[in-house]
């Protein structure tokens, strides 16, 4: 027996002061160019943009008010995606969850972040900006020449 639950929501930006995003490891994509590549090449195989769990987030209505996904690639946040639904899937031993995600990737400053396994809540006080929002001139000209170079600016 299968059974569903769903928890939809807008996927705009995090703009609510309250809403509550992820932070996951992007493992095996190098940077936010290959993540857009990947996820180009899956759009035209007709595949859904969804990230695949275990663990459902118990605090999904938060993250589906206006959340995203934010993306670790080597150790910094680059990108995010925003968060449309967050739905459970239960099948006996293959209870999963699947958190679907806008198919537009927006940059981000770049933000350290370790590694961890699964995912982690990030507070909206505490997310990187978006990359059109902040100034490169805030930036070290070295740095900012550095982080185009890996892709990430």
């Amino acid at each position: 027996m299968s059974a569903r639950a769903t928890c939809s929501c807008s996927s705009s930006p995090p703009a609510d002061p309250v809403a509550l995003h992820l932070v996951k490891l992007c493992v095996g994509v190098e940077s936010p160019d290959a993540l857009e590549a990947l996820l180009a090449g899956l759009a035209a195989e007709g595949a859904r943009d969804v990230v695949r769990t275990r663990q459902t987030p118990r605090r999904a209505s938060e993250i589906t008010s206006g959340g995203s996904l934010y993306w670790v690639f080597g150790g910094l946040i680059l990108a995010r995606q925003a968060v449309s639904a967050i739905e459970t899937l239960t099948e006996g031993a293959a209870r999963r969850c699947e958190i679907q995600l806008d198919a537009q990737v927006r940059r981000t400053t770049p933000f350290p972040r370790r590694a961890f396994q699964g995912w982690r809540y990030l507070a909206t006080a505490d997310a990187p900006a978006d990359l059109g929002e902040a100034l490169e001139g805030e930036l070290p000209a070295d740095l900012a020449r550095r982080l185009r170079a890996a892709g990430a600016w």
